[in-house]
C-alpha cells in the first residue's frame, strides 16, 4: 500500500473536484487518481496537477480499471461517484441502482482488496421526518442501504471506513442549469438572469445548507481521524427555502411541489465537531457576496469596463 496514493469516484463532480484541489494543497507527495464515468462530472473541473490522474470509467468497473492502471494499493478511498438527485431519481431508478448499488458494492470490494480506508460520502436525506424518508425516493434508499453494506462489512470483514453525510452543498462548481442542478445553483442563475426565483411550494421546507469548503475539510478529517457512521456535516442551521430566496432580494414565483420533497433538513453536527470539524462560511455571506459581485458585474457593463470575477468563496 501507499500511504501518498488516493482514490476519489466522482472526482470531476462539483464537490470530487474541491476535494481533489484540497488534496494536493495539503500534501506535495500525494498522488489522487480520480474514477468519474461524467454523468455529470465534467472535464472542465480536473485540477490541472500532474499529480492528479483522471480516468474515464464506471465504478461497477472499478475494480479492472485498477488492474489496468497498474497502480499501487491506495491508502484511502474517497467515494463520491454516485447518482445524487432525489426527484430526478424517480425517472432512472435503473441508473439510480447501477451507480449507487452495484458501484457502491465494487468500491467496498475495492478497499477489502486493498486494506484501504474507505470515507463513504452518504445522504441526509437518511434523517428526514425521523428517519422515516430514507425510504421515500429511490435516491435515499439505495443510499441508506449502501450505509447498512458498509456498516455491515465492517462487521462481517473489518472494514475501515468513515460515513459522511453531506448537506445541501453550494459553491462555485455546483450545477446551475438542467434537471441535476442543485438549488442555490439554480437561484444564482436566476439572479444573474435577472429572472424571478423559482421556489417549489410550499416554501417553507427546511434545508442546512453547507459550503463546500467546508464539506470538503469535513471529508478530509473524517480520513484522518473519523471512523465509524455519524459525521453530519452540516452547518446546524435551519434555513426555509423561501428565506433563502428572499436572500437575493428578487422577485419570487411559487412552482408545484417535487416529488420526493423532504420538508426538514437539520444536522446534528456533534460527532464531526469532536474530530476537529468546524464549518466557517455561511449562506447568507455567500449569497450577500454573489449579489455584490452580480451588481458589480451589471455597473460595470453598463460603464463599459471590465468586470470582477465571479464570486469564489464567501469566508
Amino acid at each position: 500500500m501507499s500511504e501518498k496514493l488516493v482514490l476519489v469516484t466522482g472526482g470531476a463532480g462539483f464537490v470530487g473536484s474541491s476535494l481533489i484541489r484540497r488534496l494536493l494543497a495539503n500534501d506535495e507527495d500525494l498522488q489522487v487518481v480520480s474514477v468519474d464515468n461524467y454523468f455529470t462530472g465534467s472535464a472542465a473541473r480536473h485540477v490541472r496537477d500532474p499529480r492528479a490522474r483522471y480516468v474515464h470509467g464506471n465504478t461497477i468497473d472499478v475494480m479492472a480499471l485498477w488492474d489496468d492502471l497498474r497502480l499501487d494499493a491506495p491508502a484511502t478511498v474517497y467515494h463520491l461517484g454516485e447518482y445524487s438527485r432525489i426527484p430526478q431519481s424517480f425517472e432512472e431508478p435503473d441508473r439510480v441502482w447501477e451507480y449507487n448499488l452495484r458501484g457502491t458494492k465494487e468500491v467496498v470490494r475495492l478497499c477489502r482488496r486493498f486494506d484501504a480506508k474507505l470515507v463513504y460520502a452518504a445522504s441526509s436525506s437518511r434523517f428526514g421526518n425521523d428517519g422515516r424518508d430514507e425510504n421515500l425516493t429511490p435516491y435515499s434508499w439505495t443510499k441508506a442501504k449502501n450505509v447498512e453494506f458498509i456498516r455491515n462489512t465492517h462487521t462481517w470483514f473489518g472494514l475501515d471506513h468513515a460515513i459522511a453525510y453531506c448537506y445541501n452543498v453550494y459553491g462555485p462548481g455546483q450545477i446551475s442549469v438542467g434537471p441535476y442542478a442543485t438549488v442555490i445553483g439554480i437561484f444564482e442563475e436566476q439572479y444573474r438572469a435577472g429572472e424571478p426565483l423559482t421556489v417549489a411550494e410550499p416554501g417553507t421546507q427546511s434545508r442546512d445548507f453547507t459550503h463546500v469548503d467546508d464539506i470538503v475539510a469535513g471529508l478530509v478529517l473524517c480520513a484522518e481521524r473519523g471512523f465509524g457512521d455519524g459525521y453530519l456535516l452540516g452547518r446546524g442551521e435551519e434555513l426555509q427555502i423561501i428565506e433563502v430566496a428572499r436572500m437575493f432580494g428578487a422577485d419570487t414565483i411559487m412552482i408545484p411541489p417535487r416529488r420526493g420533497e423532504r420538508y426538514r433538513g437539520l444536522a446534528d453536527t456533534s460527532l464531526a465537531r469532536s474530530i476537529g470539524w468546524e464549518p466557517k462560511i455561511s449562506l447568507a455571506d455567500y449569497v450577500a457576496e454573489v449579489v455584490k459581485h452580480t451588481t458589480s458585474d451589471g455597473a460595470a457593463a453598463r460603464a463599459g469596463t471590465d468586470a470582477p470575477q465571479a464570486v469564489r468563496s464567501a469566508r
